[in-house]
């Protein structure tokens, strides 16, 4: 690694090969206050979330633009950065609700804006408020990227179509930060510009509202004979999710400023199990401390949680058909139940009360507690009781009691995880 690569020049003296590498910003997902809250406690530098206008994902929980402040506060005080996505395209008719938008973010103190529609890029400079050019703008060379820069933007999204040898290349010739996505969701339409959703259901991509028929099995008809094909093993527009474990240490050493999540309409343990695996990866890197052992014991937990299989995408080349996912949905190895609610938790003895509504719960099981403030807590159950006497099962029905040593609230909501059998 570059960090700690050092050599002797003819005096004797040691000096560095490279200079010093910047950590990169870890920016996390956010679609409503738990995943924010569980983004923030896992480790994210920063977090991008949307309103409920404007955005490329309609269908999430989202925020509505009153609570901004609160947002932005919130994230401030856990010195966490808060991003707004503005990145639709923005029709005539709207342009008094994006000026108002942009107007009470600026207010708020949101630290970026993420847009591609002109319109956009012209209200926050009139309004001064800090913008990246999102993803959508397909920003796939440094000309490009010094255009947006001339124009005022802090930060451009590098079009996903970008290998690793570009970006080292873009970043070399412009001084904008440059932001790429490290996980997540991947797109068969270049840089997520896709028209099928809008032309087969009338719900455009464009504006935020997919419905995702890439996703699913296709069959080919032949019309005159009347017989048809299933199009093999493979879903042919469904690419694979985006995973960069295995070549993190190549992401840092390119020069990339921030690192980007997908995930807004995921769960919060997806978030929880994404952010932690990518913070300590990038943390042990910086301590000379990131092995091959390591990453691979990485690349098996993100596999517990929402996938639909993993590539590089096309950080390493042009992908090919290894690429597409061979299932149709998750190809998680576990999944969550639930099992019921919190009742109370005892501050002073670090207890939590648990109302089994749903399903018993058992000795060895791990467990998550999702809450919009306490965000999400993964722990496993070494001690259960009922009535202060210790048992192995609480039966559906039942209270029962338990150590934590995170604070968990009332109504805050508890699963178990089970792992999936082939």
């Amino acid at each position: 690694m570059f960090l700690n690569n050092i050599y002797y020049n003819y005096a004797g003296k040691i000096k560095d090969e490279m200079p010093q590498i910047k950590k990169p910003e870890l920016l996390a997902p956010a679609g409503n206050w738990a995943m924010l809250n569980t983004a923030i406690n896992n480790g994210a530098d920063a977090v991008y979330f949307g309103v409920k206008q404007l955005n490329m994902r309609a269908s999430a929980g989202n925020f509505d633009v009153t609570e901004l402040e609160e947002i932005v506060k919130h994230c401030a005080g856990k010195n966490v950065k808060a991003h707004l996505t503005l990145n639709t395209i923005v029709y005539e008719n709207e342009l008094d609700e994006l000026d108002e938008i942009i107007r009470k973010a600026k207010h708020a103190g949101i630290d970026l804006v993420i847009c591609w529609d002109m319109s956009v890029i012209q209200k926050c400079l009139e309004h001064k408020m800090p913008f990246c050019i999102s993803t959508q703008a397909s920003i796939s060379n440094s000309a490009a990227a010094r255009f947006y820069e001339n124009l005022g933007a802090l930060r451009v999204v590098l079009a996903r179509e970008c290998t690793l040898d570009k970006i080292r290349d873009i970043k070399s010739k412009s001084k904008i930060e440059i932001e790429t996505f490290v996980h997540g969701a991947m797109c068969v339409a270049v840089s997520g510009r896709c028209f099928m959703s809008h032309e087969l259901f009338g719900k455009s991509a464009n504006r935020g509202e997919c419905l995702q028929p890439c996703r699913r099995e296709f069959e080919v008809i032949d019309k005159d004979q009347s017989g048809s094909l299933v199009l093999g093993e493979d879903y042919v527009m469904s690419p694979k999710d985006l995973c960069t474990i295995e070549i993190i240490d190549k992401l840092i050493e390119a020069g990339i400023d921030s690192f980007k999540i997908e995930g807004r309409k995921r769960a919060p343990e997806y978030i929880a199990t994404v952010v932690s695996i990518y913070r300590k990866a990038i943390d042990l890197y910086f301590e000379g401390k990131l092995t091959t052992n390591i990453k691979m014991q990485f690349v098996e937990e993100l596999q517990k949680v929402y996938n639909r299989g993993f590539s590089t995408g096309f950080y390493l080349g042009t992908p090919t058909s290894k690429d597409f996912a061979n299932i149709y949905g998750s190809a998680a190895t576990t999944k969550k139940s639930y099992v019921g609610k919190v009742i109370n938790y005892y501050k002073k003895s670090g207890v939590v009360s648990v109302k089994l509504e749903a399903d018993t719960l058992g000795i060895g099981e791990t467990i998550y507690i999702i809450g919009n403030t306490t965000g999400t807590i993964e722990m496993k159950l070494d001690e259960l009781m009922l009535d202060e006497n210790k048992i192995f099962t609480g039966e559906k029905g039942t209270e029962v009691t338990f150590a934590c040593k995170e604070l968990a609230r009332p109504n805050d909501r508890i699963y178990k995880v089970i792992t999936i059998k082939e």
